[in-house]
Order: C-alpha cells, then sequence, then structure tokens
C-alpha cells in the first residue's frame, strides 16, 4: 500500500462522519461509544467518553478559531500545475480534479486574515481531504504569501498542519517548498513577529520535516500523530522496537519536541493569549 493510501485509509477509519452509524448517530473511533451527532459537533468533535479528537475539516477548523465573520481567504485562484506531466495509477491531473470535485478546493491548503478573540492573525489551514493534505508549489506559495502578508500588516501567523508529507506527484518542485517555507519564516523570525505551529493529526513526511517543526511555540492537539516516516519503516531501517505511542502528541511533549498539547476546545483561547504576549504592535 502507498504512503498516501496508508494515510487515506486511516483518515477513512478516524473522520468524524455519520455513514458508519444510523443517522444523527455517531460511533467514536476510540472507545466505539455511540452518541448523538449533535452531542459530539457541539463538543468540537471531541468524544465526550473518553476525550478522543475525531479528524475535523477546514471549514470546521476555521470556524473553530476565528472570530465569527472575520476570516477572509486569500489566494484561492491558485491552482496546481503538471510540470511532470506525472502517471501513476492515475494522471497528476485527474487527481487534482477528483480533489478538486470533493473538496471544492483548488490545493490543500486554505490562508486568510481573521481576528481570534479580537487578535490579528495570518490563518493557514491544511485540508487532509485534498490529497492528503499534501505540500505542493502552491501550498508553499500560499504559505510564502501569508507570512509576507504578516511582516506587512505586523501580525502573527499560525499553521494548522494536516499532511502526509509532500507531495510526490511533483517531485522536487514539491520538495523546494520545504525551503522555501522555512526562509519565509526566517523573514518573519528577523521581525520579531511569531510563528505559532499547531499540528494535528497526521502532521508527517516532508510538512513535518520542515516549517511545522520551526514554529516559535509549537502545539499539538491530544494524541495526534506526528513524524516523518512511519513505525513499520523506521523499525525496518534501525532494525530494533521503539516506544509505545513514540509519534504521538503525548511523547513528543515529554521528550521536549514540542511545547503544548493543547484540548481543542481550549485552542482558541490558547492561541489568542499567546498573540497577545507575542506580537509587538
Amino acid at each position: 500500500m502507498s504512503l498516501f493510501n496508508l494515510f487515506t485509509s486511516s483518515s477513512k477509519k478516524q473522520q468524524a462522519t455519520k455513514s458508519e452509524a444510523p443517522a444523527h448517530w455517531i460511533k467514536c473511533t476510540s472507545c466505539q461509544s455511540l452518541m448523538y451527532y449533535k452531542e459530539i459537533e457541539n463538543q468540537n468533535y471531541v468524544c465526550p467518553k473518553c476525550g478522543f479528537h475525531l479528524r475535523i475539516g477546514v471549514k470546521e477548523r476555521i470556524a473553530l478559531l476565528a472570530d465569527e465573520g472575520s476570516f477572509v481567504e486569500f489566494d484561492s485562484n491558485l491552482a496546481p500545475v503538471d510540470p511532470l506531466n506525472f502517471v501513476d495509477k492515475k494522471s497528476y491531473a485527474k487527481r487534482v480534479e477528483e480533489a478538486y470535485e470533493k473538496t471544492q478546493s483548488k490545493s490543500s491548503v486554505v490562508s486568510g486574515e481573521c481576528k481570534i478573540n479580537g487578535e490579528d492573525a495570518q490563518l493557514v489551514v491544511f485540508d487532509f481531504s485534498f490529497m492528503g493534505g499534501s505540500l505542493g508549489s502552491v501550498e508553499g506559495e500560499k504559505i510564502v504569501r501569508a507570512v509576507n502578508r504578516a511582516i506587512a500588516k505586523r501580525q502573527g501567523v499560525i499553521i494548522v498542519s494536516a499532511s502526509g508529507g509532500a507531495r510526490m506527484q511533483e517531485s522536487t518542485f514539491s520538495l523546494m517548498q520545504m525551503s522555501k517555507t522555512s526562509a519565509a519564516l526566517a523573514k518573519l523570525s528577523e521581525q520579531k513577529l511569531p510563528y505559532i505551529s499547531l499540528l494535528t493529526d497526521p502532521t508527517m513526511g516532508g510538512v513535518s520535516a520542515s516549517f511545522a517543526m520551526l514554529g516559535d511555540i509549537i502545539i499539538a492537539e491530544p494524541g495526534s500523530l506526528v513524524g516523518f516516516a512511519g513505525q513499520r519503516v523506521i523499525k525496518q531501517t534501525i532494525g530494533s522496537d521503539l516506544p509505545e505511542g513514540f509519534q504521538r502528541a503525548e511523547f513528543l511533549l515529554e521528550k521536549g519536541s514540542i511545547d503544548m498539547v493543547v484540548n481543542r476546545n481550549d485552542l482558541k483561547q490558547t492561541l489568542s493569549d499567546l498573540l497577545k504576549m507575542l506580537v509587538n504592535k
């Protein structure tokens, strides 16, 4: 099974949907509790029984973090091209077309400006539903433009990562986005403006190996899978057993790789407090 298909399969198992339960009911994929859909929706898709954080879409994420009516999207017209005429089981152009039909978005990143409890910020959110949230040329460009807007307006940048990594269909063009975005964030740091990285489930591959782990403050949702390669690949490479849950947010916090693990229902207040402290107006 390919890496992309592996993450897609995992997403189907954990995505908050009604498809596996009767109408108006949803089953927690961790504790298997059956709950009224509105109950878990009102909890921002955090299971009230066990605290498991189900995956949510980009619209739900923006609604969770941004003040109502404050989010203004930028660069929505940017769309991927196919410089390599790449074909695997399907052509890259066909995959992009299918992703657009599924999400009504032209890329796996939605970027814009918003207020978070009244604090201005540039907000970049990855959409895992669009080709596994993979990082391509358009996604890298959107991040850089968001950083440039933050510098011009003296604002903080928040990137919410949910990605399987670099987009293989763009090959080196995709890998270049790792350095491109990192260079842009270095300029943000020179301007003494904060970059807050929010890691959600999953944050993997080239995304975790670049901007996702470069935040001045790195926050993760509970239980989020964060790493570069999958557990099986790492075990085969180093030839030894790995600690239990070594790629989960709580393990990374214990080892000092991230700064905070924050419940989804507390994220908005946490982010606004950090912006208030760190943005020198």
